[in-house]
């Protein structure tokens, strides 16, 4: 296969697993889109952010760190811990991402839990450049968000009914993975550890400043029961 037909074979091959990221990455990038300019954010704020960001999660919680009093110490933390997972995404991948040349950079920078997923158990098929197929699932994870948050935010002055609770769609996105996560766990302990700590901290701390003493406490839980936590599920 010769070097200018590769990455069109890699694209072919990659854009079928993006499917369905397309389809939940379109609909929560309008609901943050739409989100934004109820908040009063011109379009390019969505935009730009989710070009930079490029985290959903870190999104929606910027849209009230931008609305209320900045605390540069708590929004780096917030964003720190909600992204902390992505650590042991890079190391698992430091050996796919070998002899990528520049591409590294993006795959690194483009890397989301979605976009992990599909290269790190993409079965690639025989002949496809890995580089290229793992750059354009990259790249097309990376254009439906941006698009999605674009085309939310340009439609939100031609929507006439009431778009109150908006906000609630990031409570209902992890509300949803947690519950997907409760039905695959064979072993619930982590989860009702962590839900009884948020719970401690909400009561103790407040709805405005529980989150990062709940997840600095969980961390420091969750590190010294690792051993009994892992005897019981083996």
């Amino acid at each position: 296969m010769t070097s200018t037909n590769r990455p069109k074979a890699a694209l072919k091959a990659a854009f079928p697993y993006t499917i369905p990221i397309f389809a939940g990455f379109w609909f929560l990038g309008m609901a943050y889109g739409l989100l934004m300019h109820n908040e009063g954010f011109g379009v390019q704020w969505p935009v730009v952010m989710a070009m930079t960001i490029f985290s959903g999660s870190v999104e929606f919680v910027a849209v009230k760190m931008l609305l209320g009093s900045f605390h540069p110490l708590q929004s780096f933390m917030i964003a720190a811990l909600i992204c902390a997972r992505h650590l042991f995404y890079g190391i698992s991948m430091l050996d796919k991402f070998k002899h990528t040349g520049w591409k590294k950079f993006f795959l690194i920078y483009g890397m989301c839990d979605e976009t992990f997923s599909i290269n790190y158990t993409a079965d690639i098929p025989s002949g496809i450049d890995k580089g290229w197929f793992m750059l354009w699932v990259t790249v097309l994870d990376y254009l439906y968000w941006v698009s999605g948050a674009a085309i939310g935010c340009l439609i939100g002055p031609l929507i006439t009914f009431s778009t109150r609770g908006l906000g609630f769609v990031m409570t209902a996105m992890f509300v949803t993975i947690f519950t997907e996560q409760w039905l695959k766990e064979k072993n619930h302990i982590g989860s009702i550890i962590g839900t009884a700590i948020s719970a401690i901290a909400l009561v103790v701390c407040g709805p405005e400043h529980f989150i990062i003493p709940a997840m600095v406490v969980m961390l420091l839980v969750f590190l010294s029961l690792r051993p009994k936590i892992e005897r019981k599920l083996s």
